[in-house]
């Protein structure tokens, strides 16, 4: 065989899915959009009253990441984790697109249809790019904006807007 020869399949391994963690104290739900199914990771919060909190994970992570933090925070923000459409528990979106732009979509139907907002947004990675997009596109929805080591371009300085 060449190195241009494809190999001949005989057969797809599909790869073994485990199941999903759940910590102790944390529920999982489904949370049905059109076009879009999420799963969603939560904990109660230590007391009544408590802002809302979103944390959106990063590129082949899921809600599972958010899962030591969350107890940490539970003192402080009524928080929730979703998987992005595709991620963790997540179904694929019905249209296929895995753009920035589709998941910032995806966050705020999400915040629009549980009327949680304006939450503190966290995000890691992919889920900074995210959450700053959903930021720009909706600050209505958003009381605070953390980043994690976001997935952002860099950006250099023009000489020329600078005086």
């Amino acid at each position: 065989m060449s190195s241009t020869d494809l190999p001949e399949v005989t057969g797809a391994v599909l790869p073994m899915v485990s199941a999903v963690r759940v910590e102790e104290g944390e529920r999982l739900r489904q949370v049905s959009l059109p076009g879009l199914t999420l799963t969603v990771r939560s904990r109660p919060p230590s007391r009544e009253g408590l802002p809302p909190a979103l944390y959106v994970h990063g590129l082949g992570g899921s809600s599972q990441n958010w899962s030591a933090l969350m107890p940490l925070l539970a003192d402080t923000v009524d928080g929730e984790a979703l998987d992005l459409p595709g991620f963790g528990d997540s179904p694929p979106p019905d249209d296929g697109d895995y753009s920035v732009t589709a998941h910032a979509r995806a966050v705020i139907r999400h915040l629009d249809a549980a009327g949680r907002g304006p939450v503190h947004l966290i995000g890691n990675s992919l889920g900074g790019s995210v959450s700053t997009r959903v930021a720009a596109a909706r600050p209505d929805l958003v009381r605070t904006l953390t980043l994690v080591s976001p997935a952002l371009p860099e950006l250099r300085i023009q000489r020329s807007a600078v005086p």
